[in-house]
């Protein structure tokens, strides 16, 4: 936290209810840190990407085993592992967001970060089905739509030659299984983190030790800035999920809906006009069809939730 004075809030969409300033700041805050993860895993491209991998799992932990130190987070981290359901749920999950943070740094560090901001414009949709088929809600015809103009865009990538796009299918059904399964296991952000992120520490910490003993651990022979950036891993993690945590029950579902399109609209302008990768003729496509489809998905939430309202 700094303490420099705060600037005044940012100005809210019309109709937005007051006092949503600091949230809306948070959320916006969020998805441009992880609209900016590919400067920062590239940076790493020299490192490994599952020793970058295992450096964030333990990083994570250690920062946030100081963060638990409090009464209320250690109250709840307690209470989660006396109840064997949610442990195993978020034993699941912990697979699930491993499965996405190396997918993801494996994209980045080997040029494919529009593949990777591909895979998070598809996420929201890849939700609503995985809300259908696990939670029993009833999709609107629009959403249906969405879905279908998503599924043409993945499809003609692979049938114009691409191959599929496993890359950005691999990062949207991850963390649509991590959201589903943080859903249904109903914990707060910092303890269910914590606990995720324990239950990884022993394969991270015993790969860790492996590849020293084996003599390939990047890290010692690494360059200052990429000790650096791998020290500061776990922070880098964290932090834009307790700005996010903070945000997310203190904002309209419509809103946060809204700007989660943030974050791989920042990693697509990071990859083309920073990282120098290019969007080919079946990815520029599938980009158009997947936005007028996000277009279709978030304009049948803001008329959803208005009509609720009434």
């Amino acid at each position: 936290m700094s303490s420099t004075p705060q600037s005044p809030s940012p100005a809210l969409p019309a109709g937005a209810p007051p006092g949503l300033g600091r949230p809306a700041a948070a959320a916006f805050g969020a998805y441009v840190i992880w609209g900016l993860f590919p400067l920062y895993f590239s940076a790493l491209a020299a490192v490994p990407s599952l020793e970058v991998l295992a450096d964030r799992i333990l990083g994570s932990l250690v920062v946030l085993i100081f963060i638990a130190a409090g009464h209320r987070h250690r109250a709840e981290i307690r209470a989660v592992i006396a109840r064997p359901r949610v442990l195993g749920l978020l034993c699941l999950s912990a697979v699930a967001i491993a499965a996405n943070w190396g997918v993801y740094i494996y994209a980045v560090q080997t040029g494919r970060a529009v593949d990777a901001s591909l895979g998070y414009y598809v996420n929201p949709l890849v939700s609503v089905v995985l809300g259908v088929v696990f939670l029993r809600e009833r999709p609107r015809a629009m959403q249906i739509l969405a879905f279908f103009l998503a599924i043409g865009g993945v499809a003609w990538i692979a049938g114009e030659g691409g191959g599929l796009p496993w890359i950005a299918i691999a990062l949207a059904m991850s963390f649509g299984t991590y959201g589903l399964l943080r859903k249904l296991a109903a914990v707060g952000a910092v303890a269910g983190l914590a606990i995720e992120t324990a239950v990884l520490a022993p394969v991270a910490l015993g790969w860790t030790i492996f590849a020293a003993a084996g003599g390939v651990l990047a890290i010692p022979s690494a360059g200052p800035l990429q000790v650096l950036l791998l020290l500061a891993a776990g922070a880098v993690t964290v932090v834009p999920l307790l700005m996010f945590g903070f945000a997310a029950p203190r904002l309209p579902l419509g809103l946060l809906g809204f700007l989660q399109y943030v974050n791989p609209t920042c990693q697509l302008a990071v990859a083309v006009f920073l990282l120098g990768e290019t969007v080919s003729e079946a990815q520029g496509v599938a980009f158009v069809l997947i936005w007028i489809a996000l277009a279709l998905y978030t304009g049948d939430a803001v008329v959803a939730r208005r009509r609720s309202l009434r």
